[in-house]
């Protein structure tokens, strides 16, 4: 089994800054893409920031110049940095991944349990 475990989630200002991180851990044989999304109150859960396995990014258009994905394949994490951060980007971050498992060698998408970000004065 795999499991991806959030953390760094919390309160902050507006204007200040968070940063993520998620571990996958379990029967790993390689991640391709890894990312992040979010989901607000009352809307659809949507992609935040995408990595590829070779350091390819692509980010949604809002949060441009302002986060930073970034990876690390030998210890199977992901971060997001964020900086300049405004209370639109309030919501619930999740990690997700697509894992090749040892166990069997198939692909398979996995997601984390989710991290609160609030963005409040």
């Amino acid at each position: 089994q795999v499991q991806l475990v959030e953390s760094g989630g919390g309160l902050v200002q507006p204007g200040g800054s968070l940063r993520l991180s998620c571990a996958a851990s379990g029967s790993i044989l390689s991640i391709h893409n890894m990312g992040w999304y979010r989901q607000a109150p009352g809307s659809q859960r949507g992609l935040v920031a995408i990595i590829s396995r070779g350091g390819t990014t692509n980010y949604v258009d809002s949060v441009k110049g302002r986060f930073t994905i970034s990876r690390d394949n030998d210890k199977n994490t992901v971060d997001l940095q964020m900086n300049s951060l405004k209370p639109e980007d309030t919501a619930v971050y999740y990690c997700n991944a697509d894992v090749v498992r040892r166990s069997d060698q198939r692909l398979q998408n996995y997601w984390g349990q989710g991290t609160q970000v609030t963005v409040s004065s």
